[in-house]
């Protein structure tokens, strides 16, 4: 079964998001913040991390720049999953080295095309 790492301050898409992800049978662990993130991503090494960007104690941006500077876990998979939704903001996240980009809302077989 493969691991992913949901790192998301809102408590209702966290658990809504890890209940698709949980349904389609993927072990998922979660995370309110960037910096409980980085601790889970170096625990468990998944084999997904989808991250969201506006979070409190270190940004999602944040925490694609801690993980891409230890070869362990610049190789995971990353996917940013934002409300930010303007070209910019999609051209950063893919120039920091995501392999992904996903807005908020999205729909289920969204989310489950990039998992």
């Amino acid at each position: 079964m493969k691991k992913i790492i949901l790192i998301e301050d809102n408590v209702e898409m966290r658990e809504n998001t890890a209940e698709i992800l949980e349904l389609s049978n993927y072990k998922v662990f979660s995370a309110p913040n960037g910096k409980e993130g980085v601790k889970l991503v170096h625990k468990e090494k998944p084999d997904l991390i989808i991250c969201d960007i506006m979070m409190p104690e270190l940004d999602g941006y944040g925490v694609l720049h801690m993980l891409s500077k230890n070869p362990d876990t610049a190789v995971i998979p990353f996917i940013f999953l934002t409300a930010k939704a303007e070209k910019a903001d999609y051209r950063k996240g893919m120039s920091m080295g995501a392999d992904d980009y996903l807005t908020k809302p999205f729909d289920d077989m969204e989310l489950l095309i990039i998992g």
